[in-house]
């Protein structure tokens, strides 16, 4: 006899939101030569960030400091915030997790987009909460419209990707800040900012409010993906609170020093910045020639609209598979009908572009 598991995860699909470039490469038996699926930083991490890796993997017996000390310290005055307003984890999805189970009871609901990051939605589902789903509203989501469901249903949280992902669009700051004046005192908003740094302005928002959490990231702009590793941004009573559930040792000691080194070495974010804005340009260029359209961006990845409904993009998606491209999709309709690209280097961007005329010849078929 097997174990028996605790109710809520019992009641539960075995699921995983996203399936891993990797396992992808070991079903087709051959590697992808163009990586353009996963929203990664094709173009790397500073050099300053490996060579501060390298030098603390020297040191990898020690355990990471726990507290994160001079990491939250960088953090604070990058932010103009003090350190109590930062905690750091093991990436937003870690973070995200841990943030809904500080607040989400069995059976509270929780609000957020229809077609937005599943990640999310597979932490609330974990921990027993209810989902709500809010429809995008011309390819974005709407951020007053998910305030009015939540407070309209009495939610805990309310989740706010902006700029958004899977779409790429960006609200600019007054919308965003109109949504928090409208959040009752006791909800939650958790406002991912994952794509922060590829943003035209941000959204003014005291740090104090304790009605608002913004999640950040190394893995996108930084290029560090593979580290785990990024911060929140709260008051300091539910930022202290997260010291009852995190896992107090889970940003190791290498991802520490690489995100304190990267966080310094501005003029290597710059680079990466206009080389986005560079494969952005590419991207629409390429699906021009294709006869195909982009929504606009603030990320560093671009929806390419393919013209048609889920089934069509999803054939493009394996037909470019069939050909070492890999890219994703989103998952709910209208969204659906798009295919999501990845900005990375010019060679992997000319394997897309070999690649997607018999991709799309084969969808028509």
């Amino acid at each position: 006899m097997t174990p028996r598991l605790a109710t809520i995860p019992a009641s539960l699909p075995d699921s995983v939101p996203f399936v891993g470039p990797e396992t992808l490469e070991r079903r087709r038996g051959a590697p992808f030569c163009a990586r353009l699926g996963a929203n990664e930083n094709g173009f790397g991490p500073s050099p300053l960030a490996i060579e501060a890796m390298r030098a603390a993997a020297a040191e990898v017996w020690k355990y990471g400091d726990p507290t994160n000390h001079d990491l939250k310290q960088a953090l604070a005055r990058h932010c103009g915030c003090d350190a109590g307003n930062i905690v750091v984890g093991e990436g937003v999805d870690g973070l995200l997790g841990l943030a809904v189970r500080l607040l989400v009871d069995a059976g509270d609901r929780v609000v957020t987009s229809d077609g937005g990051y599943p990640t999310f939605d597979f932490h609330v589902a974990g921990f027993g909460g209810q989902l709500l789903r809010v429809p995008y509203r011309d390819d974005m989501q709407d951020p007053l419209a998910l305030v009015a469901r939540a407070a309209g249903a009495g939610a805990r949280m309310v989740y706010l990707c902006n700029p958004d992902n899977p779409m790429g669009g960006w609200h600019p700051p007054e919308v965003i800040e109109a949504a928090v004046a409208a959040l009752p005192a006791d909800m939650l908003m958790i406002l991912d900012e994952a794509y922060v740094e590829f943003a035209p302005a941000l959204p003014r928002i005291d740090p104090a409010d304790p009605r608002v959490l913004r999640m950040r990231s190394f893995s996108k702009a930084h290029g560090m993906a593979g580290a785990r590793i990024g911060y929140a941004i709260g008051a300091p009573s539910l930022v202290a609170a997260f010291d009852r559930v995190r896992n107090h040792f889970g940003v190791n000691g290498v991802a520490q020093a690489g995100a304190l080194a990267a966080l310094g070495d501005s003029a290597h974010l710059g680079l990466t910045r206009a080389r986005v804005a560079a494969a952005r340009v590419r991207i629409a260029e390429i699906a021009a020639v294709n006869g195909l359209a982009v929504l606009p961006s603030a990320t560093n990845f671009v929806a390419v609209d393919c013209g048609g409904d889920g089934d069509f993009a999803r054939r493009i998606v394996e037909g470019l598979a069939a050909r070492g491209v890999f890219v994703r999709m989103p998952w709910v309709a209208p969204q659906n009908r798009c295919i999501r690209v990845s900005c990375g280097p010019d060679s992997e961007l000319d394997a897309f572009a070999d690649a997607l005329p018999e991709a799309l010849a084969g969808a028509r078929g």
